[in-house]
C-alpha cells in the first residue's frame, strides 16, 4: 500500500503548509476542513502542482460515523495513512470580537467545552481510526499540533491553553499505549506564527520577532519542517516528546525588549 499523511485542517494556512511539505517529499496527501469544497480544491492544487494522490475531505466535529466513513473511503483507495498531524484546532475565540479571546466571566459554558471537544475528543476519534490501521500495518506516527501557551499562558485563553495542556499529557499517554504496536506520539508546540490573520494585524501585532531571541516567530515551513521530522522515519525511535518551535519565545524569562524600554522611560 502506497503510504500517506492525514492532516486536519489543511485547506489554507499552517496546514496547507504541511501538506505542501509532505507532498513535496512524494508523500500522497488526504486533509480535512469543516468547508468540504475547500479541501477538495486544495487537495486538487496539491496534485496539480506535486503530482502526488490528494483527496479532501469534510470532517465536523463530534460526529465519529463521518471519521469512519473518511477512512473507510482510503482505504478503497489502496493508501495507508502512515502519518496523522492533527492540526485543526478550536482557537478559543471569542465568537463576536476573536481579539477579545473568551473572557472568563462571561464566556458561555457550550464555549468553553467546544474548545476540548475540538482540540481533545475530535482528535481522539480520528487518532484511534488511523491507529486501526497502523497497527495492522506495522506502525505509524501521530504528531499533535500544540501551542507554547500551554506553558505559557496568554489573556482570556484559558480555554485554548488548557487544551492544549491536555494534548501534550494525551500524546504521552498514547506513545505508552500505543508504543507496542510500533505507533508513535509526539508533539510540535509553536509560537506565533505568520498566518495571513497575523500578518493583517499590522501594527497591533502582540507577538513578533522584537520579542523572540533568535528575532523572528515561525513561518509555514518551520512548522512544517518540524512535522516532517516527527512524522516520518527520521525520529523513528523518538516517542511522547515536544518539539518546541517559537524562535525561543518561551525559554526566556522575559523579552530583551523590556530592558530597552525600562531605560528609555527612566531617561
Amino acid at each position: 500500500m502506497n503510504k500517506a499523511v492525514f492532516i486536519t485542517g489543511a485547506q489554507s494556512g499552517t496546514g496547507y503548509g504541511i501538506a505542501e511539505f509532505f507532498a513535496k517529499n512524494g508523500w500522497d496527501v488526504f486533509i480535512t476542513s469543516r468547508d468540504g469544497e475547500e479541501a477538495e480544491k486544495a487537495a486538487k492544487k496539491l496534485s496539480d502542482t506535486y503530482g502526488v494522490f490528494s483527496k479532501g475531505y469534510e470532517c465536523n466535529i463530534g460526529s465519529e460515523q463521518q471519521v469512519i466513513d473518511i477512512f473507510n473511503d482510503i482505504d478503497s483507495t489502496g493508501r495507508f495513512v502512515k502519518t496523522v498531524i492533527l492540526n485543526a484546532a478550536n482557537m478559543g475565540f471569542d465568537s463576536k470580537d476573536p481579539a477579545a479571546g473568551q473572557d472568563f466571566w462571561t464566556v458561555p459554558v457550550n464555549d468553553f467545552q467546544a474548545v476540548f471537544e475540538t482540540n481533545l475528543v475530535w482528535n481522539f476519534t480520528i487518532i484511534r481510526q488511523a491507529a486501526v490501521r497502523m497497527r495492522e500495518n506495522g506502525g505509524g506516527s501521530v504528531v499533535f499540533i500544540s501551542s507554547n501557551t500551554a506553558y505559557r499562558a496568554i489573556p482570556n485563553r484559558a480555554a485554548y491553553s488548557a487544551s492544549k495542556g491536555g494534548i501534550n499529557s494525551l500524546s504521552k499517554a498514547l506513545a505508552v499505549d500505543l508504543g507496542q504496536y510500533g505507533i508513535r506520539c509526539n508533539v510540535v508546540l509553536p509560537g506565533t506564527i505568520k498566518t495571513e490573520r497575523w500578518v493583517q494585524m499590522g501594527n497591533k501585532q502582540i507577538v513578533n520577532g522584537t520579542l523572540t531571541p533568535i528575532g523572528d516567530i515561525s513561518d509555514f515551513e518551520d512548522i512544517a519542517n518540524a512535522c516532517f521530522f516527527l512524522g516520518t522515519d527520521l525520529s523513528k525511535n523518538i516517542t511522547g516528546t515536544e518539539l518546541i518551535v517559537d524562535g525561543g519565545m518561551s525559554c526566556q524569562l522575559y523579552p530583551q525588549i523590556l530592558n530597552e524600554l525600562k531605560i528609555k522611560a527612566q531617561e
